[in-house]
């Protein structure tokens, strides 16, 4: 390329004025450098294929494409086209901890207050006189957790991915050397490579909606344990908002005719549950339910015909959630699975069974604890034994005032007393 073909080019560029014809040159240079490092990534086997393109499968292609790993995202267009046609009517509303809402920054896809508000307190009322109140100023933190919009931050990571040029997102499976498997509890690659799925039904169903409420949510979480059922109001739409998004654990008969009933009928059971606390209540969405279970895949590893596997997110795990711990712990797979591959000596793959064990091993040892917790809190206040009423509601006051105890369980409930999230420098 001559000099006047040079100038013409990078008067195109706005380039001339910065620094001339040496800064035109080099600027080429550079040009031609990333165009070769782009056609070289895209002509490289893929290093992972992450079959299933939910908030867990974004993440970590997200994280693992900005440590220079070359990406398949598996989404099949059917599966797109519904989701986006759905989005508007999303009802999905998640509390996030501590870690989590780190690992979304590092890679730019916190959303703004608006759609992820703190949490600075949570009210538990048990079926009798039992109470128990969780303050973020008495833990020193920001906030307890955050809720979250889904489909904002969904769309958020959609956005990421699309610019990562080291993502491929694709209709199929593709050839790598590890394969990671997101696609939910009802994975079909999962039961296609024969691995076993522990179930226990809760005898629940959940049923989630957003209401607009009289009273301002102040920032305050709130659940009630009664007759058997479990209620949550989570604050959303920001510090100053009166929406919130509800989840209601009740038996399967119970769900359907919530779903089914008047709205005003379905305002004034929620009102007369949650005991007027936030005033009236205007359902803002539609209803949704789902059946509830706590489960667990026996092997999250192993070898199939194209290489190396690991589950990951509800893929590998279930829980109830009336812990709002479901998502943590999936992207808690995430943050483990990205220490394992990316802290490995450089002569070991990805795909190295010995470091896809040790991911197995750490959080299966994370869920023991949390799963259990959670699924004995489930157990205890679903009984409707007196006996056993008297002694949770005597257990929630006993709580509240125990001290290093009720603060150890806050930390842990908040992620900050586990491993750090990933660190490093965020990804654009």
């Amino acid at each position: 390329m001559d000099e006047v073909s040079v100038e013409i080019f990078a008067s195109g560029f706005g380039l001339l004025p910065f620094g001339g014809k040496t800064h035109c040159l080099m600027a080429l240079v550079r040009a031609r450098i990333c165009r070769g490092f782009y056609n070289v990534c895209m002509t490289r086997p893929f290093d992972i294929c992450i079959r299933g393109a939910g908030i867990v499968g974004r993440t970590l292609a997200l994280h693992l494409a900005g440590t220079q790993l070359r990406v398949a995202l598996i989404a099949p267009s059917a599966t797109t086209t519904e989701t986006t046609a759905a989005s508007a009517s999303d009802v999905r509303a998640y509390a996030l901890s501590q870690l989590s809402r780190q690992l979304l920054e590092s890679v730019r896809c916190w959303p703004d207050v608006q759609h992820a508000t703190p949490v600075l307190a949570m009210q538990v009322h048990g079926d009798g006189d039992g109470k128990v109140a969780f303050n973020a100023a008495d833990t020193s933190a920001e906030a307890l957790n955050w809720i979250v919009d889904v489909p904002v931050l969904e769309a958020r990571l959609a956005e990421a991915v699309r610019y990562q040029p080291l993502i491929e997102v694709m209709e199929s499976p593709q050839p790598a050397t590890l394969t990671v498997v997101c696609e939910g509890r009802a994975s079909s690659t999962r039961e296609e490579w024969g691995v076993q799925w522990d179930v226990t039904p809760y005898g629940q169903w959940a049923l989630a909606a957003r209401v607009q409420c009289a009273n301002a949510h102040a920032q305050v979480a709130r659940q009630w344990f009664s007759e058997g059922e479990i209620l949550a109001f989570l604050p959303m739409d920001g510090p100053q908002g009166n929406l919130c998004a509800i989840v209601w654990s009740v038996s399967p008969e119970r769900a359907q005719m919530l779903q089914g009933s008047s709205t005003d009928d379905f305002c004034e059971a929620l009102e007369l549950a949650s005991h007027g606390v936030s005033g009236a209540v205007s359902l803002v969405s539609d209803r949704k339910v789902w059946s509830l279970q706590q489960a667990q895949a026996r092997r999250w590893t192993g070898v199939a015909g194209q290489g190396a596997w690991v589950l990951a997110g509800d893929a590998a795990h279930n829980m109830h959630p009336l812990a709002g711990q479901g998502l943590n712990m999936g992207l808690a797979d995430v943050a483990e699975l990205v220490r394992a591959l990316t802290e490995r000596p450089y002569w070991r793959s990805v795909g190295d069974p010995k470091l896809l064990r040790q991911y197995e091993r750490a959080r299966k040892a994370d869920l023991a604890v949390m799963g259990q917790a959670n699924d004995a809190l489930q157990q205890l206040f679903t009984n409707p034994h007196p006996a056993l009423q008297a002694m949770r509601n005597w257990g929630m006051n006993r709580f509240e005032s125990s001290g290093p105890i009720k603060q150890w369980v806050a930390r842990r409930a908040m992620g900050t007393s586990g491993k750090p999230a990933i660190q490093g420098k965020k990804h654009s």
